[in-house]
């Protein structure tokens, strides 16, 4: 009996095992706000949605705040989902993203975090990009020690995709930012500010390949100059965007796009995928009423009073009557109705808006 239950066990074991590293797909999610599943939670810092009504919409916490920066799922989460992910990669800080739940993806993304270190200076904490990968390296450490080096190696090059959804707060921090960033544009054209953001960018991404990383996407800096923070503190019209922010955005997603053809053609088996967040939210601000919002210029929690459109979502905010009809939840942040369209189209859409292939075709690779 004793034999036979040893023998049922390490057979369990095994299929467990074999399961897990044929999964249909692992997130492992870089960033900042946009795709922060609640590391920020663990942090002394400013920048918090860990706080009602954030997460009001998101079904697995009851509606309860998890820290995501929106009433329910980012971008990530429901790119996991169409891709056939059974749970949402956990925050890389939660104390129980250890042992085989990290098979299943780990999120490091941050709120405030950027591209450079200096970015999110004035949060006090967030994870930049440098030590989001510092942290998947502990991840990549772990894994070897439950799959051993080589699953471990095959099962990242397979199965895993990465997204990185980073670059707005670099801009919005560094060289937006009223008073904060004046000393910022003065010692630094555009074009030396982004070429700095490029080559950042570049030695992070290959660092991520040195560590097996191989199937990426890659989300552009979207129109920053038309979001509820930036219309507010200029006193725009709805239908007005600020100029020199998107301009700035431009400029970058132009290198952007040279930098991952220059990495697909230089990194053997390697795929960068570009997903043009700047112009999928610039069609979704433009042609709300084609997909159903009411306004794409006030954002649904903090929509009223002298604040609007500036002070960050919290339980003494005003909030929409229905959530489903803003493409902005708060100043800063797509709603969760906004969220599924991006993410639908990033997953199924055609080279529009993702290319050279989409993510259901990366995952198939």
């Amino acid at each position: 009996m004793a034999l036979a239950l040893a023998i049922l066990l390490v057979f369990s074991l095994l299929r467990a095992t074999t399961a897990d590293t044929n999964a249909s797909s692992a997130s492992f999610v870089f960033g900042d706000s946009l795709v922060d599943a609640g590391n920020n939670n663990y942090l002394s810092t400013l920048s918090k949605a860990d706080i009602p009504p954030n997460g009001i919409d998101f079904t697995a916490s009851g509606g309860q705040p998890t820290g995501r920066y929106t009433n329910g799922r980012t971008i990530a989460d429901i790119v996991g989902e169409e891709l056939g992910q059974v749970n949402y990669a956990q925050p890389f800080l939660a104390p129980n993203t250890t042992g085989r739940v990290i098979l299943n993806g780990v999120n490091y993304a941050s709120g405030g975090g950027g591209i450079l270190n200096s970015t999110g200076q004035i949060f006090i904490n967030r994870i930049g990009m440098d030590i989001q990968v510092d942290y998947f390296n502990i991840t990549r450490q772990e894994m070897e020690r439950i799959l051993g080096e080589p699953k471990a190696k095959a099962f990242l090059m397979k199965n895993a995709i990465f997204s990185i959804t980073i670059g707005s707060n670099d801009f919005l921090n560094n060289y937006l930012f009223p008073f904060l960033s004046v000393g910022e544009r003065i010692s630094q054209s555009p074009n030396t500010f982004v070429d700095d953001l490029i080559n950042n960018l570049r030695g992070q991404l290959i660092r991520l390949y040195s560590l097996d990383a191989r199937k990426f996407v890659v989300g552009n800096v979207g129109p920053i100059g038309c979001i509820p923070y930036q219309r507010s503190i200029n006193k725009l019209k709805e239908s007005e965007c600020v100029s020199l922010p998107n301009e700035l955005a431009r400029l970058y997603n132009a290198r952007l796009r040279d930098l991952l053809a220059e990495l697909n053609h230089n990194l053997p088996r390697a795929k960068f995928c570009l997903a043009d967040v700047y112009d999928l939210v610039l069609e979704l601000i433009t042609n709300y009423q084609t997909y159903g919002f009411k306004t794409s210029s006030s954002p649904c929690c903090g929509n009223g009073g002298r604040f609007a459109g500036i002070i960050p979502c919290g339980p003494t905010s005003s909030m929409c009557e229905d959530r489903s009809k803003h493409v902005f939840w708060d100043p800063y942040h797509p709603s969760e109705a906004a969220n599924v369209i991006i993410a639908k189209y990033l997953v199924d859409g055609d080279n529009k808006y993702i290319s050279p292939i989409n993510l259901r075709q990366l995952k198939d690779l």
